[in-house]
């Protein structure tokens, strides 16, 4: 089985978007700058695609989801890294969203992941500037809202080309694991709450 999807699709996530138990899918499409909003159904088929656009020349790269805002209901962040900016939709349930928000990232945003940084029960997010060879992290106010990124670096060349959240030193704050493509390395940003 295949599913048709915007131009040159780079990231997919799942989560079920209208709060039917049934997971659906979202891709971003690289060339065709949207992201599409898959529905799953019961046969184990997928229809209804929904396009969100995420503007001219932004080139998303990455995606993630989570509850931005505490409402209960999914949102998506995507990683547009032709416009150095975090889109951000938020879920309004029902397989609706808003319209995109943005947030400014470093040189060429490629990838993207969200998690609780600080402990405050509010999804923050993580992105991997690959053209400025850091990551920024952008922490939540709970609303859908985020704090200016602020940037670690992942060193000199490392164009980190991949970033993902974990407990790795069973310390009970999130980490940030970044694949750096430059320097065939894999780096590690423990938390500290």
């Amino acid at each position: 089985m295949a599913y048709s999807t915007g131009s040159y699709p780079q990231s997919v996530a799942v989560g079920d978007f209208n709060n039917d138990t049934l997971l659906d899918v979202v891709v971003a499409n690289y060339v065709s700058t949207t992201v599409s909003v898959i529905l799953g159904y019961h046969n184990q088929a997928f229809r209804n695609q929904m396009t969100l656009i995420t503007g001219n020349g932004s080139r998303p790269r990455s995606l993630a989801i989570g509850d931005l805002n505490n409402d209960g209901q999914i949102d998506i962040v995507v990683a547009n890294s032709g416009t150095n900016t975090v889109g951000i939709f938020l879920g309004l349930g029902n397989y609706l969203f808003t319209n995109q928000t943005t947030v400014s990232t470093g040189s060429n945003p490629i990838s993207i992941a969200v998690g609780d940084f600080n402990q405050d029960n509010v999804m923050d997010l993580v992105v991997a500037n690959r053209g400025d060879n850091n990551v920024g992290v952008f922490l939540g106010y709970g609303n859908g809202f985020f704090v200016s990124q602020k940037t670690f670096t992942a060193g000199s060349a490392s164009q980190p080309n991949a970033v993902a959240v974990g407990d790795f030193n069973n310390d009970m704050l999130l980490d940030i694991i970044i694949a750096n493509y430059g320097i065939n390395k894999v780096g590690l940003l423990l938390g500290h709450g």
